[in-house]
């Protein structure tokens, strides 16, 4: 079935992705170690690589299968959470990073449908922590690609399978407690290994 799109849907991602990149880029800069031996370029395309990657192939995944499922569905940014995930890492060394949601809409989704269309953010995480891994046996800015791709991947899995509020993990939880206890064992070891990495 083919992807189906717009160009707001477009112009949103690409807003976001740059947004999002710029404001890791200040907060590493500013007030991570990694920052203090990499100029303004280097963190750019670190965080576009690793950090935007995360954030907007997390939101494609749950689009792609809200379309398998027949539903009308796109990516919309939010431009106040986006102005304050630029804003924040020139006030301290924080973030607050939503950059938007994918809109779905379609009434006649089952609980297993839905959370299969919430899991599939989560798990796509998992797998670009594992698509980062091997960079982390090198050397220099790969390395670095590497380790920090893995780890931002890992702690959003995590982070997002929480069962609570309009996390992902409630609506995983509540289509099947099995495959949410299996997803969330995976995430935390994803993320316990790339911390020792």
């Amino acid at each position: 079935m083919p992807i189906r799109t717009s160009g707001t849907e477009i112009k949103h991602l690409v807003i976001a992705w740059l947004a999002i990149a710029f404001a890791f880029t200040v907060l590493i800069k500013r007030w991570m170690p990694l920052g203090s031996g990499l100029n303004w370029l280097e963190i750019f395309v670190l965080s576009s690589v690793t950090v935007g990657s995360a954030f907007i192939f997390h939101e494609l995944s749950h689009k792609f299968v809200a379309q398998r499922y027949g539903s009308w569905s796109e990516f919309r940014m939010e431009p106040f959470m986006l102005l304050l995930a630029v804003v924040f890492p020139f006030l301290g060394p924080f973030i607050f990073a939503a950059p938007g949601a994918v809109m779905i809409f379609n009434p006649y989704l089952t609980r297993g449908e839905n959370g299969k269309i919430s899991l599939a953010g989560p798990m796509m995480n998992v797998a670009l922590a594992f698509l980062f891994l091997p960079l982390t046996f090198y050397s220099g800015m790969l390395k670095q690609i590497g380790e920090f791709g893995m780890m931002i991947n890992a702690w959003l899995a995590v982070f997002n399978l929480i069962p609570i509020s309009v996390l992902d993990g409630r609506k995983v939880l509540a289509w099947d407690r099995g495959v949410y206890g299996v997803a969330l064992g995976i995430a935390i070891i994803v993320l316990m290994v790339s911390m020792i990495l």
